[in-house]
Order: structure tokens, then C-alpha cells, then sequence
């Protein structure tokens, strides 16, 4: 658990020290043993590296990406991308990850810039140079605005998320009860099934809605109303 906890800035240590004891350590022992599950070890935590006195939202999606090239241990932050954007609208590797591309339209829809036609061809002709160019220039915009990207499981293999969604849940549970005490201020935003289903603490739900990989999270008013005003997409260099 030590060489787990390390990989995260130094404010998250304690917490993450008593989250993890929670947790079933036979399970803990065979992630240990094995290298069959993503975002492997190295990555495990890595989303914990945002310090603590920066983060202002826990965002929760579901699970990692089920592909080595993507999992990196950020929730919706697929590392295999690089350029959003190509000369016929999003790069192919964006049109590839669907939950990315909703996201990236349900930005471009909360600026005003998409209104009700959200084809390639008319992303294709917006002036792309006023925007973020990479995925890691827009998870960064995240990171900045002190969104803590988490999975509400942090382990993925095939066929078994609710296996690990399961064994995550004493995690999750004493990590949000710890900072319902000491940071209640922080606003929990919650994507997906598995996120809904955490268990409710002291702080404040800011979101709650579906997982960007249904195409209704391009639309829905309250994630457009939540994210108009943080224009995450702005190029600001």
C-alpha cells in the first residue's frame, strides 16, 4: 500500500492510507500479484497527484478504458489521444473514444458553439485556433479548475467492473467520509451507475447525471448549466 500511496501528492497520504486499510486485503494482495487489470499499478492512484488544498470537485465516472493505450488513471482522460481536432472536425483517435467525443460536444454546445447539429461537418468549420489543441491540454483545463478525475472503480479487466466496483466501495466510502469531516466544502460530481451508487456523505452534490458515453449527456441542461460557466475548452495561451 505504501508504494501505492506515493505515486499521490503528499496532502493525500493520510486519507488514502485509511481508505485502503477499508478495503479487503486479499484483494489488494492479488492486484499486487497481478498484471491482468488496468491502469496497472504505476497508474493505480494517479489521479490523487492534483494536491488536495487545489481541488474544489470529486468527479466519478465508472471505470478505467478497457485499453492499455488509454487507461492512465484519470477518469474520461484517454492517453492515447493527442490532437482534438483535425481539418474535418475531431481527430480520428477523438471519434474513436466515444465518451471523450460527447464531452467534447457537450463543451462545445454549453459555448454556444454547437447548437443543435452536432455533425462532423459543422465542427469541421469552426475556427478551431480559440480552443485547447490536445487532451492533455484539456484535462489540464480540469485539473487547474481543481476536478479531482476519479473512476468509482479504479480497476478495470475484462468482464469484471462490477467485481471491482464491489471491492472499491469500502474505498470510496471511508475516502468521502473522511473529507465530508475535514473538507466539506468540496462538491461531489457524479457520472454514471456506478458513481449514483456511492454512498451519500455531508457534501454537496453539484452534478448528478448520466455517463457521457450516452449521447443525452451532449444535451442535458443541468451538465450544460454546470459546465457553461468554467469554458474548459478556452485556449488560453
Amino acid at each position: 500500500m505504501h508504494n501505492l500511496i506515493a505515486q499521490a501528492h503528499e496532502e493525500w497520504h493520510e486519507l488514502l492510507s485509511i481508505a485502503l486499510e477499508s478495503m479487503d486485503l486479499s484483494y489488494l494482495q492479488t492486484l499486487n500479484t497481478s498484471h491482468h487489470w488496468l491502469p496497472g499499478k504505476d497508474s493505480l492512484l494517479a489521479a490523487f497527484r492534483l494536491p488536495l488544498t487545489a481541488t474544489r470537485y470529486i468527479l466519478l465516472g465508472e471505470s478505467p478504458y478497457p485499453r492499455a493505450a488509454s487507461a492512465n488513471g484519470y477518469a474520461f482522460w484517454d492517453a492515447s489521444v493527442g490532437s482534438l481536432w483535425s481539418e474535418t472536425g475531431f481527430s480520428k483517435e477523438v471519434n474513436r473514444a466515444t465518451s471523450l467525443r460527447n464531452l467534447m460536444k457537450m463543451l462545445l454546445h454549453a459555448r454556444g458553439d454547437l447548437i443543435t447539429d452536432f455533425s462532423q461537418s459543422v465542427i469541421a468549420d469552426l475556427d478551431k485556433s480559440i480552443y485547447v489543441q490536445t487532451a492533455a491540454d484539456l484535462f489540464n483545463a480540469f485539473l487547474n479548475h481543481g476536478f479531482l478525475l476519479l473512476n468509482a472503480t479504479l480497476v478495470f479487466s475484462e468482464g469484471q467492473v462490477p467485481y471491482h466496483a464491489r471491492h472499491w466501495r469500502p474505498f470510496f466510502h471511508e475516502l468521502l467520509n473522511q473529507l465530508a469531516k475535514h473538507h466539506p466544502d468540496l462538491q461531489l460530481v457524479l457520472f454514471g451507475k456506478i458513481a449514483e451508487k456511492l454512498p451519500k456523505t455531508a457534501h454537496k452534490t453539484g452534478l448528478l447525471a448520466e455517463h457521457p458515453y450516452n449521447i443525452s449527456f451532449i444535451t442535458n441542461k443541468d451538465v450544460l448549466a454546470f459546465f457553461k460557466p468554467l469554458n474548459l475548452l478556452a485556449n488560453e495561451t
